[in-house]
């Protein structure tokens, strides 16, 4: 009798997520070395790549002096096709690599930009805004042929439309002295102190963008510890912000110059004290927390009267973390709209309870009992 013996596979591990180091800068092609990263492995992209300006000769002042504009080989392409392919390429590589709730975002000028976005969307990205930096202090227009450019777009985006990203709402309202932020940001060019030069005074990088704009970014979308990747690395804009907010960091760049003015510039950049990196937490983060809870855990007792701000309606709680209020029973959410004959209505901040003489909300007792669960 023959017997066959079942073949016995091995039980193999789900590879572990890739542990980067505080800082990692490659030198090399930007295509090239992305195919080299895991995939899925990074939770933010900021790319800043060639814009193909597509000049047409010197630019003069107005004195006669030259315009330091962008004429590198690294941002000349043959055609708008070569220019594309190379879009994608890339692009394709970056999407790969991002988590799949991570984000990206893109900066260009009027000359790439609109390619980009075409290109991202038909890769499966999925658009979520598009910014405009309005530039505090724009070169201008020297031949008066034309409006002064005085913006840039930046285009942010998901992997797809399903992608649960981070964004610090928030943080983003605090920093706008708590009004919204919107998507038109006045900032200033890079100029100062703040703009490197090379041994012969020079800019050390024509496009280089300033550290207000990659900050913004950093804290809109991604948390301390989590890893940024910078394909157009340059001379290290978003190293030094990142450092700077407790965020891990890659970056590619094939241009030796820039490579050695990056490394020395993140070297000198000092990180926050890990408390200043803290930000106003997100309530779409909080753990959900039902207002039956604050009754179990006694901060609420049965039986207690909650009134509305301006004391127009009292609502009795009961044991199972309802409320009564004449005809109206129901969650604090649900007495709170019927009350105001209103679709919905949040009860957290609609509803309080006396303490000491004085009114106080039921998110702040919320926020109490979310404290003691840390």
């Amino acid at each position: 009798m023959n017997l066959v013996l079942p073949i016995r596979v091995p039980r193999t591990r789900a590879p572990a997520a890739p542990v980067f180091e505080d800082g990692q800068l490659i030198h090399g092609d930007c295509i090239d070395e992305l195919r080299k990263l895991p995939a899925k492995s990074v939770d933010m992209i900021f790319a800043d790549p060639p814009y193909n300006l597509q000049l047409g000769g010197d630019l003069f002042r107005p004195e006669g002096g030259r315009v330091d504009a962008v004429d590198n080989a690294w941002d000349q392409f043959s055609s708008f096709g070569a220019y594309d392919a190379f879009t994608r390429a890339w692009l394709t590589e970056a999407r790969r690599v991002l988590k799949d709730d991570g984000s990206m975002w893109v900066i260009g000028s009027y000359h790439n930009i609109f390619r980009v976005g075409t290109a991202l969307q038909d890769l499966g990205y999925w658009v979520l805004n598009d910014i405009v930096w309005r530039k505090a202090n724009p070169m201008p227009n020297f031949r008066g042929t034309r409006f002064t450019n005085a913006h840039e777009t930046l285009i942010w985006c998901a992997k797809d439309a399903n992608a649960k990203y981070t964004f610090n709402y928030r943080a983003m309202k605090a920093l706008n002295d708590d009004l919204q932020m919107r998507s038109d940001w006045l900032l200033p060019i890079c100029s100062g102190s703040e703009r490197l030069k090379d041994d012969d005074g020079h800019k050390a990088h024509p496009t280089q963008k300033p550290e207000s704009l990659l900050y913004r970014v950093m804290l809109a979308c991604t948390k301390p510890g989590d890893t940024v990747l910078d394909p157009f690395f340059g001379t290290g804009t978003t190293g030094a912000v990142a450092r700077r907010l407790g965020r891990k960091w890659i970056g590619i760049e094939r241009e030796d110059s820039y490579v050695a003015v990056a490394r020395e510039r993140i070297a000198a950049t000092l990180p926050l004290d890990e408390s200043a990196m803290e930000t106003v937490p997100d309530k779409r983060s909080q753990p959900r927390v039902a207002f039956g809870l604050l009754v179990e855990s006694g901060l609420v007792k049965p039986g207690t009267v909650l009134s509305d701000s301006k004391r127009r309606w009292k609502a009795a709680v009961r044991a199972d973390g309802s409320l009564s209020c004449g005809p109206h029973t129901g969650s604090i959410h649900k007495v709170g709209a019927g009350l105001n004959k209103a679709p919905s209505c949040n009860g957290w901040t609609f509803w309080h309870i006396e303490r000491q003489g004085r009114l106080v909300p039921l998110d702040t007792l919320r926020q109490e009992h979310l404290a003691g669960l840390e």
